[in-house]
């Protein structure tokens, strides 16, 4: 679910094992994307996007990370410069469609999975 719905009456006919995913920006919107049911929550963008100047960059991003109990996972201007600030961050997981489309070989990060 997109960080601008806001409905909270997400009751639907899904699939048993139908995985409800949100992305958010603020606090706000991540308890939003909880009571919506969300398991797994985009937080974006983490670096700087060519179509936005503003970010979160680690710090706040983790800020962001710490109000919620759900799997989060980083978004947003990933690029091998700043790859490795990953490994600082409370993430699950990265998203970064352009930067797997940029490279054939890829060396993922490990990441420590978070007990939530």
């Amino acid at each position: 679910m997109p960080s601008f719905y806001r409905t909270l009456n997400t009751k639907r006919n899904y699939h048993k094992n139908f995985t409800i995913i949100g992305s958010a920006h603020t606090v706000n919107e991540i308890k939003i994307k909880e009571k919506q049911g969300a398991r797994l929550i985009f937080i974006s963008p983490i670096f700087r996007v060519k179509k936005n100047n503003k970010f979160l960059d680690v710090i706040k991003f983790n800020y962001l990370s710490q109000s919620t109990n759900k799997y989060v996972i980083a978004l947003g201007g990933i690029d091998n410069n700043n790859l490795n600030k990953l490994r600082n961050t409370r993430s699950f997981g990265f998203a970064a469609i352009s930067y797997f489309f940029k490279h054939d070989n890829i060396n993922l990060l490990m990441y420590k999975k978070y007990e939530r």
